[in-house]
């Protein structure tokens, strides 16, 4: 298995089951996962590199890291578009976006 300190991807797993592997670099972008993650924490995520999502489902989490790359791609970027968001996911993207803190 590949060391955590030099993963590149993770893997998200949503309350469905449904597992997302994203660059470790973009799940950063969120407070919560980064801290899971932090070699220092002692947390089985860092050393499984795996973040199980308990509260997010995969439809939810799907959105989720279209943002999260969504947000890496264009950091520091200036007049850029905005992210197109079914109206019926926009509650439960709101609640994901607090817990995950992004």
């Amino acid at each position: 298995m590949t060391d955590a300190k030099t993963s590149t991807y993770v893997t998200l797993v949503s309350s469905d089951e449904y597992e997302f592997k994203i660059l470790r670099s973009a799940a950063t972008i969120s407070g919560t996962i980064k801290k899971a993650l932090d070699p220092m924490s002692g947390f089985r995520e860092n050393a499984e590199n795996r973040v199980d999502l308990p509260t997010i489902n995969g439809v939810v989490l799907e959105k989720v890291c279209e943002y999260l790359y969504y947000n890496q791609k264009h950091a520091g970027s200036k007049d850029v578009s905005d992210m197109d968001i079914p109206p019926e996911l926009c509650l439960e993207l709101l609640i994901a976006a607090d817990y995950l803190d992004v």
